[in-house]
């Protein structure tokens, strides 16, 4: 969208750019970036003409049709603005202009060809035939229709809406040449712009900025060691040793190679360098979750509090020399003060090098459901009805036709009102369909330079936090390295309870807490677990006082086994655990490594250690098998 002078909507109007190589891609991201950014929430992402001049390169521009800027000048019978605009636009993209016709059956359109075609021949511009495509098929005009209400707060039956026509899908060849049959030019421009259109955006590897005044990647490998073994000095010092101390050392050394080799010690420093800084300012931070609790580096810097050698944790995998893919540390921080942390990484780094990530959400069933009824102006009570008919399985949701092929109920309302067919019609059509943009709840990119440079950008209204446009799948290709900071309302929670406490003079260091508390465990058995994380429900309850768990390991292998598949092993653990059964291991050589789930596979870790031990797997192909299953 491009404006002249103030920008409101209807001084707004739209020109199509391609790109035809790398500046112009460059250049299409910093217009869309800035389109997002620059605009106030209210009104259409646009940009200025001043803008679009400065970056045209490499850019191949179509007028817009009767809807663009010149057109827009058409319809208003001013005709020799349009013409100097027109020309404007062809000093912009030199050679890479062309004036843009379509045919929708528009007013506006008829209105304005004649003219169009004589600019262009008096200006020495080319004609291009265009398809202002909204949906792939004529038969989905309705369907595209309830969904520009749905945008729009509007209701099918307004007058005063916006609509397109039935003429707005993806017309074949075809259908094009026939359509323009009479201006064979402006459709052999399209092939000519098709080709011009040549470049591929090619990925990049992971792009992170340089780590305080390391100024490559030998030098952040360095500092990485040397923080490493500080760390893990400082950490046998005060907690112990479950191990040789030369077997942590080992341990250390081997992934120090490891990420070096990666590449990946600048990501290692700046994680650990926002975690420090959080907890110098008491933060609550989490201890760390998922694979990279396996790292004893990431433990030795303080990203996690876990000893990877005290509970068997493995490094591969969190980080595999096998299979070359990004490190993704899980990291948990108090709900109320997570901002805090991100504004520290958008001040060290560049507020312009630091975004969130995209998320789209997709109309599900239900919703489906709900937004058409609603634009069919259908009564309430009834469309809620018909939803509730719709089978609600979020770990493995139902589509409207498969509801439809096994509800009864929702056939027979079908068959017996015409509106309940139009309703399931339009939804079925809608359904999967991107309804709207928001944030990835804890994704954050950081980059070594401007990121209008490796993706472009958006801005959700009411934030001024840039949004890559990229989802998380295609932000990596892209060059960035993703970086989770979550908001969790149980460290938020611990963190007041102590902060009561020590206001009643009890004093408690929250990561000091022994994890062999007999009054905790006496609480678990008796599953008085009301605002403990992850063991609340009913259901967790339940198995609670079917385990009485009196270790720590029972309290992990609950969490690991408490999910759909697993769940069905935790009778055979609860009965090995209290003797009504006899531990049976697979075989002689998974003894040692069983033993402690009293023979039941529970652990991802488990899976890779027996491919170790049966099948002489290395750890890295290990995890090349656990990723296959």
């Amino acid at each position: 969208q491009a404006a002249n002078g103030a920008a409101h909507a209807a001084e707004i109007a739209r020109v199509v750019l391609l790109v035809q190589d790398a500046a112009g891609y460059a250049n299409l991201m910093k217009l869309s970036s800035r389109a997002f950014l620059e605009s106030d929430g209210h009104d259409i992402a646009h940009v200025t003409l001043d803008l679009l001049q400065r970056h045209s390169g490499g850019l191949i521009c179509l007028t817009g049709g009767a809807e663009g800027p010149v057109g827009r000048l058409l319809q208003a019978g001013r005709h020799d603005a349009a013409e100097n605009l027109l020309r404007k636009f062809r000093a912009m993209f030199p050679d890479r202009l062309y004036v843009e016709l379509q045919r929708h059956g528009l007013e506006a359109e008829i209105a304005t060809e004649d003219h169009f075609v004589s600019l262009a021949y008096r200006n020495d511009l080319p004609l291009i035939a265009t398809n202002d495509v909204y949906f792939p098929e004529r038969e989905m005009y309705d369907a595209h229709d309830a969904l520009i209400c749905i945008a729009e707060g509007a209701y099918i039956s307004q007058d005063d809406r916006r609509r397109l026509t039935a003429e707005h899908y993806f017309k074949s060849a075809d259908e094009m040449s026939a359509l323009f049959a009479d201006l064979p030019e402006a459709i052999e421009n399209t092939l000519e712009v098709a080709q011009r259109c040549a470049f591929r955006p090619q990925t990049r590897p992971p792009i992170l900025p340089s780590y305080g005044n390391a100024q490559t990647a030998e030098q952040e490998a360095e500092e990485l060691r040397r923080q490493a073994r500080e760390g893990l000095r400082n950490r046998l010092r005060d907690e112990g040793m479950y191990a040789a101390e030369e077997d942590y050392y080992a341990r250390l050394d081997y992934e120090l190679g490891v990420i070096s080799e990666m590449g990946f010690s600048g990501y290692f420093l700046i994680v650990a360098d926002f975690i420090k800084w959080a907890k110098q300012r008491d933060i609550p931070v989490g201890p760390g979750r998922g694979s990279g609790a396996g790292s004893c580096v990431a433990w030795s810097l303080t990203i996690t509090d876990l000893d990877p050698l005290r509970f068997g944790l493995l490094f591969e995998r969190f980080l595999n020399p096998e299979r070359v893919s990004m490190p993704d540390f899980d990291v948990d921080f108090c709900q109320d003060r997570r901002d805090e942390v991100i504004r520290y990484v958008q001040e060290k780094y560049g507020f312009d090098h630091v975004a969130q990530i995209i998320a789209v959400g997709k109309l599900q069933a239900r919703a489906a459901l709900r937004d058409v009824g609603r634009v069919l102006q259908m009564p309430y009570g009834q469309v809620d009805r018909l939803c509730k008919m719709v089978p609600n399985n979020p770990a493995n949701p139902v589509s409207l036709s498969e509801a439809v092929a096994s509800e009864e109920g929702l056939r027979a309302e079908r068959d017996k009102e015409p509106i309940v067919e139009r309703m399931l019609d339009i939804a079925m059509r809608i359904e999967g369909l991107y309804r709207h943009a928001s944030v990835h709840a804890a994704g954050l990119v950081i980059g070594d330079r401007p990121l209008d440079e490796l993706v472009p950008l958006y801005r959700e209204p009411k934030s001024d936090m840039p949004v890559t446009q990229f989802h998380m799948k295609w932000v990596e290709p892209a060059g960035l390295v993703k970086f989770d900071f979550l908001g969790l309302k149980t460290l938020t929670v611990i963190s007041r309870a102590v902060e009561l406490l020590r206001r009643r003079g009890v004093a408690i260091d929250i990561a000091k807490i022994p994890l062999d508390d007999a009054p905790t465990f006496a609480m678990l058995q008796a599953a008085q677990v009301t605002g403990v994380f992850q063991l609340e429900s009913t259901g967790m309850r339940n198995v609670l006082l079917q385990m009485r768990p009196d270790k720590f390991e029972d309290v992990i292998a609950l969490v690991a086994l408490y999910r759909p598949g697993p769940m069905d092993d935790i009778p055979k653990y609860n009965a090995c655990k209290h003797g009504r059964e006899e531990v049976v291991y697979p075989h002689p050589l998974l003894a040692p490594v069983l033993e402690e789930t009293y023979g039941v596979i529970v652990y991802q870790e488990q899976v890779m250690e027996i491919a170790r031990r049966l099948s002489g797997y290395s750890l890295g192909e290990a995890d090349l098998l656990r990723r296959a299953m």
